[in-house]
């Protein structure tokens, strides 16, 4: 079992369990592990989100790095797409996130990518684990004229911002109406600087909310996991619909002209018909996870897609992506990867794609959201021991209550069992037409 590595990098409380001690300690084996893997001394490029504690984990790190040899760019306050995307561009041999995403300020976490702009596998993970758990710590130090060399170049932001001019601006042009409005959700995060300078480029007219982080306020009731303010600020502005990130700006969900929430599954439906009225959607293919809405499922049988399904985790998704050659997958969450540009999740280039799907479709956002109906979903956690937890599969009553439940559904309907990765719980979700039948069910079988 690993004792720092989780399902999405290092995630703690910073300064009292995320500490610049420990920080140093993966900085420095990282370095090791990433030159041993290249044979020559590693490039790094660093990105952060703008929680407080940002810059006291980017200097650990930093000082991490160089302490081993290997030479750091700092990037400043960049989306985690962005530094995939320059990671690939400029040839780095890794990259890092200091962020923790949609959770609260007082946590910050740590998130490697490759030269290719993927996240790292869990092979290396583990390797760099094994080398800080070893007495090899005490070897890594550079001496001399052998110590990294760190630069600031927060100036590349621009090249993410040209991505979108070189890939988008004539087609933007093309479509643009005067009439479209939008709203922008930052989160305080990541996207609050760089959303802007990408729609002013693309001609896109955007009203931008909680663009004003403090260190303390990121996704604080707002961003891609609280959408009531966007919600009601999309509805009394009478804007054309509204995008809210998280704080790394990896995640996109968005909100019609009515408020109405238009959530990953829907985007991926939305942006599926759009891409293969083009040609350009690879083997007809969405890559959802386990948890992607029964009415995806159907989206996809009655408009000749298929659909394929991955264990939870962005990570999984692009993993079947790219051993099967496909452009398109993503989670509920607003987790999209569009692969043929990017290959990670982008909230930013999630909105892109979207707009352009509406306003070719010449439709309000609620009409073009119409192609795909929802079913009602029930989470409920159950207590086991941890190391029962897996043992649902060989439990015959289990196994029985799901499938006498799954044929009362007549395929309008289906039971997921999942066990947590972090806690003694597996997680039950019922899927249905009818949200009071399937949550008394819920209810009376959990």
């Amino acid at each position: 079992m690993r004792k720092y590595f989780g399902t999405d990098g290092i995630r703690r409380i910073a300064n009292t369990e995320l500490t610049p001690e420990l920080v140093y300690k993966v900085a420095k084996a990282a370095g090791y592990v990433f030159s041993k893997h290249t044979n020559h001394i590693p490039t790094i490029l660093i990105g952060r989100d703008t929680r407080l504690s940002g810059t006291l984990i980017e200097s650990a790190m930093v000082a991490g790095f160089l302490s081993y040899g290997a030479n750091v760019k700092l990037l400043g306050v960049i989306p985690t797409p962005a530094v995939a995307y320059l990671t690939r561009k400029l040839k780095a041999d890794a990259s890092v996130v200091i962020s923790a995403s949609h959770n609260t300020y007082d946590f910050n976490g740590i998130k490697f990518f490759s030269n290719k702009g993927t996240k790292i596998p869990d092979s290396l993970e583990e390797e760099i684990e094994e080398v800080m758990e070893s007495d090899k710590m005490q070897e890594l130090i550079a001496v001399n004229d052998k110590i990294g060399v760190s630069e600031y170049r927060e100036d590349l932001l621009d090249e993410y911002v040209y991505f979108f001019r070189k890939n988008f601006d004539n087609k933007i042009e093309s479509l643009n109406r005067i009439d479209f409005v939008i709203g922008l959700d930052t989160a305080n995060g990541a996207t609050y600087k760089v959303a802007e300078k990408v729609f002013t480029a693309l001609g896109i007219q955007y009203q931008i909310i909680n663009n004003a982080p403090t260190g303390i306020n990121i996704n604080e009731n707002c961003g891609s996991t609280h959408l009531e303010m966007l919600k009601k600020y999309v509805i009394e502005n009478r804007l054309s619909m509204g995008f809210a990130y998280d704080g790394d700006g990896d995640r996109c969900l968005a909100v019609d002209e009515n408020g109405e929430e238009i959530d990953g599954d829907k985007i991926m439906a939305i942006i599926s018909q759009y891409l293969k009225k083009q040609g350009k959607l690879a083997n007809d293919t969405i890559v959802a996870t386990v948890m992607s809405n029964l009415g995806l499922h159907k989206f996809a049988k009655e408009n000749g897609l298929n659909l394929l399904q991955t264990k939870v985790g962005d990570r999984y998704v692009l993993e079947e992506m790219q051993k099967g050659g496909h452009s398109l997958g993503g989670e509920q969450s607003g987790h999209i990867i569009l692969l043929d540009y990017n290959p990670t999740g982008d909230g930013i280039l999630t909105s892109i794609m979207l707009i352009q799907a509406i306003l070719e479709a010449n439709k309000p956002a609620s009409e073009v959201a119409k192609i795909v109906t929802l079913y009602p979903q029930v989470l409920v956690n159950a207590k086991v021991s941890t190391d029962k937890k897996y043992d649902y599969e060989k439990d015959e009553e289990i196994k029985e209550a799901i499938n006498k439940l799954e044929e009362e559904f007549a395929g309008n309907g289906r039971v997921l069992i999942r066990p947590s990765g972090t806690e003694p719980l597996v997680r039950v979700m019922i899927e249905g037409e009818n949200q009071e039948y399937i949550t008394e069910k819920a209810r009376r079988n959990c």
